[in-house]
């Protein structure tokens, strides 16, 4: 499985992003996607995640009402709108696919198989 992030880069406070995660390389059903970030010095953190049958989506308090997990099952694409970003949002963003994962671990990197490369958003004050 390959999963290619894009579309970080610097952005002025109260800005907006569009995040894109390509994956390919294994038939994809009965799975979750989700983007989690790291700033420097801090652990990787939850971001947002949604499950390709149903399309439910789940958000980290920090960014719900601000940032937007969507896919596109044609492509197998999954993207992350960001708005209203703040310079605390800035962090090396990773996308993530997990297989059979279940709601209570849905906001953990142990529950994902697969990790993208990462892209880096930088929101300048």
């Amino acid at each position: 499985v390959q999963l290619q992030a894009c579309g970080g880069g610097l952005v002025q406070a109260g800005g907006s992003l569009r995040l894109s995660c390509v994956a390919s390389g294994r038939t994809f059903s009965n799975y979750a996607m989700g983007w989690f970030r790291q700033a420097p010095g801090k652990e990787r953190e939850f971001v947002a995640a949604i499950r390709w049958s149903g399309g439910s989506t789940y958000y980290a308090d920090s960014v719900k009402g601000r940032f937007t997990i969507s896919r596109d099952n044609a492509k197998t694409t999954l993207y992350l709108q960001m708005n209203s970003l703040k310079p605390e949002d800035t962090a090396v963003y990773y996308c993530a696919v997990g297989w059979g994962v279940i709601l209570s671990t849905i906001a953990t990197t142990k529950a994902y198989d697969y990790w993208g490369q990462g892209t880096l958003v930088t929101v300048s004050s």
